[in-house]
């Protein structure tokens, strides 16, 4: 590791354990359809500090803001294009031009069944789009401008190894886009984060990313990727994560036991490792274990960790 990659890694910590961050989990999505203009204006509205954009591809190769590589859950999609599903019966994000995914009307999550996920959030019928990435890029920018805010952008790059067996290099396409936005750099207001770790080695070595990177663990039986989340929780792992990022992005149950809040091995391993943590996710109506919410908040004060994501950014101020 360089000494000024050194450096930018150690300034990156010092700014987090300062200020901990308020990462608006695909905008205010607690109470707004996710991913949507308006959700990420309601997150800018209520003090969030970064608001999330996971990103797939359309047919075209156009970043749009999507958690998933499948439309069916969060669109209604199988309304507009019946015969478009594939032999697995989804509808994938990659077969569809931006003027079509424009079409669709997005809801709130459901499950394949049709069941809304979180049953108590957002139930109307409002008009949401999917919004693609450099709208949101630009809506942010314009928000800060008017508001004399610094809310920063937390990108996700989702199926990387996906979108190339479709012929597409997200990566490549994702980060000449914020080269286009002047925020590929070590002092952006952004933290690029992926699951894939091959990925995260790419972004920084052979596509020669600049701007902060985030490697998120998840665990293996969710198959996000190949990577092996076991070896990176590892103090091994974490030394060759700083190599290339300045943080982790773990699920929260790895931090802590989820019934007694006492600490696991893995935040202290990250800061040992000089990494900065940003846990995923804290939900009002959706809390891991047996802690309550205000008992997650004391736990994750007393952690250290420097920022977490969460659906309710208003609810972490107060």
């Amino acid at each position: 590791m360089s000494r000024l990659w050194a450096l930018s890694i150690a300034l990156f910590s010092l700014i987090s354990i300062a200020e901990p961050l308020v990462i608006a989990h695909r905008g205010a999505s607690g109470y707004l359809p996710e991913h949507t203009l308006e959700a990420a204006i309601l997150a800018h509205a209520q003090g969030a500090d970064y608001i999330e954009q996971d990103l797939v591809l359309s047919k075209e190769g156009i970043p749009v803001v999507l958690h998933d590589i499948h439309l069916d859950t969060v669109t209604d999609v199988a309304r507009h294009f019946p015969d478009r599903a594939r032999e697995d019966g989804r509808f994938y994000v990659i077969d569809f031009t931006l003027s079509e995914l424009k079409r669709l009307r997005v809801h709130e999550r459901r499950n394949l069944q049709g069941q809304q996920v979180y049953p108590n959030r957002y139930q109307g019928d409002g008009s949401f789009r999917i919004a693609t990435f450099g709208e949101q890029l630009a809506l942010i920018r314009e928000l800060n401008r008017s508001t004399q805010k610094q809310v920063g952008w937390y990108p996700e790059i989702k199926a990387p190894a996906f979108h190339r067996k479709e012929g597409l290099d997200i990566s490549k396409i994702v980060l000449t886009l914020l080269r286009e936005h002047n925020l590929d750099r070590r002092d952006a207001r952004i933290f690029l984060q992926c699951f894939d770790f091959s990925e995260i080695k790419r972004l920084r070595t052979e596509l020669g990313a600049r701007l902060p990177i985030i490697q998120l663990i998840g665990e293996n039986s969710w198959q996000e990727s190949a990577t092996d989340y076991t070896y990176l929780q590892s103090v091994a792992g974490l030394k060759d994560i700083a190599r290339y990022a300045q943080g982790i992005g773990p699920w929260l149950p790895q931090l802590v036991d989820t019934r007694t809040g006492e600490p696991l091995p893995l935040v202290r391993h990250a800061k040992t490792a000089g990494l900065a943590i940003h846990p995923y996710t804290l939900r009002v109506d959706d809390l891991h274990g047996e802690l309550t919410w205000s008992q997650w908040l004391r736990v994750l004060h007393d952690l250290g960790v420097d920022g977490v994501f969460t659906d309710f950014p208003d609810r972490i101020h107060r």
